[in-house]
């Protein structure tokens, strides 16, 4: 049925916006205000190969001709859109305004858009970039000829499209090299633990002596559970009061979060509270189940910086086969000056958010990828080489290997130290999860103190701290690991912590000459065994240490060998 002097704007409004977001997640596409970062060339050869049929209602850019290419199909405008791209560096897919399309035909459209009277208005007659546009004042809808038994699947089955069923051999094209694993359930003892009174969070601020920003540390912000108090209710007495920690700051301030729940069934309803605290280009996140204290169902720690001018964000929420997928109020990174804070990534198929199949090499592999997708697409040039820092979360210590495996097939020679910590588990049955801290523009080389080592009483201490070519302190990954006949019924706590801050004031004997005020005060974050130390005792110890540097403690299962019982990772800002 046609339909005609129909408005163009009812048949965008009842039609085509509601196909189009379709169309985008059928064809491999996300809307092009996600794409900012993809190669171009790629994304409109890709539009143009699937058949898409839009037209160009708007040019504002130099090369671009009101009367000459107003009207014109993508195809009809492919070539031209290269040759000033080389000429110009216009932007072929018009991210940079350059200009504004209509789409009237598209595989899964049953009818095509097909225009009846148009108006062309010169708005800006500038000799290099002029400004002009197509008023569409009527059109109709006009039938395909299809057969009316086509699904949606039918009308595209023909065209280049990936299928998130082919990602496993897209991941693996030697098919043997893919061993399945089956999940395992991780076996371990824990000491019954509780956290005393009714804990403050610490907060730690410094005012950039060079401009107008802040920085905000919070570290463990406990959500006690009082009886059998709402966990609805009880996360949102926790984001008030982190609101209210970070003041000045506000939420939007907010650049990383680390959010532990002491269950993963539970993480559904504090995501449904922690999502109304944030807008449009919300934090960096990392979630994970964590052997938290008996009496606490969550726990963050945070980092923020006042300064939005430096600020970048990559807030992809599209369906695609291109960036890994959006499942939260969350950003998959957040850019300050040249540091890249990305969030935390499992092994999810873009297009339809599902785990891939193929257990943890499958997992390991895809989540890797997904990290380098997110660092290439926020910032050009930049991957896996510009890590600094980097954890990896798994649910059984079987995975470590893999994980390692799977790292050095990408970055055989990196710098930075990976930090694996074995958790209960992960969002929707993860088996890892890869979170990473990268700088752009990093000088090189970069100085690396390999394996300073202290030991003790019963203990031995290993760090690595990655430096910038300057002497400047990137990080630090620090072990500490008990003797093979010391039970974790008889571990000193003193000697513990005693070896901790020698280890460390051993590997940062050399301090840059030159120390960025910046640096001085950075986020510690130690991971220690939950049946080994309790929160209250570790706490006061290092407390007593390191009053005035923040230090999150986390409490896991496990980590990267049997005999470690605690580890620090550090990332200087």
């Amino acid at each position: 049925m046609q339909i005609e002097a129909v408005s163009v704007g009812a048949i965008l409004s009842n039609y085509q916006r509601v196909r189009v977001e379709n169309v985008c997640q059928r064809l491999s596409l996300v809307p092009l205000a996600y794409l900012w970062r993809r190669d171009q060339a790629e994304l409109l050869d890709k539009m143009i190969e699937n058949k898409v049929v839009a037209i160009v209602i708007k040019v504002a850019a130099m090369g671009l001709q009101p009367k000459q290419h107003l009207g014109k199909t993508l195809s009809e405008m492919k070539e031209h859109l290269h040759k000033k791209n080389a000429e110009f560096e216009l932007n072929v897919c018009g991210e940079g305004g350059e200009y504004e399309t209509f789409t009237l035909d598209c595989p899964i459209f049953k009818k095509k858009i097909v225009l009846d009277e148009t108006e062309l208005v010169i708005h800006s007659q500038d000799a290099f970039a002029p400004v002009g546009y197509l008023n569409l004042h009527k059109a109709h809808l006009e039938d395909k000829h299809l057969d009316s038994s086509f699904s949606q699947e039918d009308m595209i089955k023909d065209l280049p499209i990936k299928h998130s069923r082919f990602l496993p051999d897209e991941l693996f094209p030697d098919r043997s090299q893919l061993r399945c694993i089956q999940c395992e359930i991780l076996q371990h003892s824990k000491t019954s633990d509780t956290v005393a009174g009714i804990r403050k969070a610490e907060v730690f601020r410094i005012k950039n002596a060079h401009s107008d920003s802040s920085h905000v540390w919070v570290t463990n912000l406990m959500a006690l559970q009082r009886d059998s108090e709402d966990v609805v209710e009880l996360a949102r007495r926790t984001m008030d009061n982190l609101k209210e920690l970070i003041e000045p700051l506000d939420m939007s301030d907010l650049v990383l979060v680390h959010l532990y729940v002491k269950n993963m069934a539970d993480f559904a309803a504090v995501n449904s509270v922690y999502k109304t605290y944030f807008g449009l280009n919300p934090a960096a996140r990392v979630c994970v189940e964590a052997d938290l204290p008996d009496n606490v169902a969550m726990m963050l720690d945070c980092y923020g910086n006042s300064c939005h001018s430096n600020r970048e964000t990559m807030h992809v929420q599209g369906l695609s086969h291109w960036a890994p997928a959006n499942i939260g109020p969350y950003s998959q990174c957040v850019k300050i000056d040249n540091m890249c804070y990305v969030a935390g990534q499992i092994g999810m198929v873009p297009a339809n958010l599902a785990l891939v199949e193929g257990g943890i090499h499958a997992q390991a592999r895809l989540s890797l990828q997904h990290v380098n997708s997110v660092l290439a697409a926020m910032c050009a040039g930049c991957s896996l080489d510009n890590v600094t820092t980097c954890i990896c979360y798994v649910t059984h210590p079987d995975y470590i290997p893999i994980a390692e495996e799977e790292l050095e097939r990408i970055v055989n020679d990196h710098t930075f130290v990976p930090v694996y910590v074995v958790v209960p588990q992960l969002p929707k049955g993860a088996l890892i999860e890869w979170q990473v801290v990268a700088r752009t523009e990093l000088s090189k080389p970069i100085q690396v103190k390999r394996n300073t080592k202290c030991s003790g009483s019963n203990y031995t201490a290993k760090a690595r701290m990655i430096l910038s070519s300057e002497g400047t302190p990137l990080s630090l990954a620090l072990y500490v690991y008990k003797d093979e006949n010391v039970d974790v019924a008889d571990i000193n706590l003193d000697a513990v912590i005693e070896l901790l801050e020698d280890t460390r004031v051993n590997i940062e004997d050399n301090p840059s000459e030159n120390p960025d005020p910046e640096n001085k005060l950075s986020i510690m974050r130690i991971f220690y065994l939950a049946h080994v130390f309790r929160f209250d005792e570790l706490y006061k110890g290092l407390q007593e240490r390191y009053r005035n540097t923040p230090v999150a403690l986390v409490p896991v299962s496990q980590l990267e060998t049997a005999n470690t019982i605690l580890t620090l990772c550090q990332t200087f800002s």
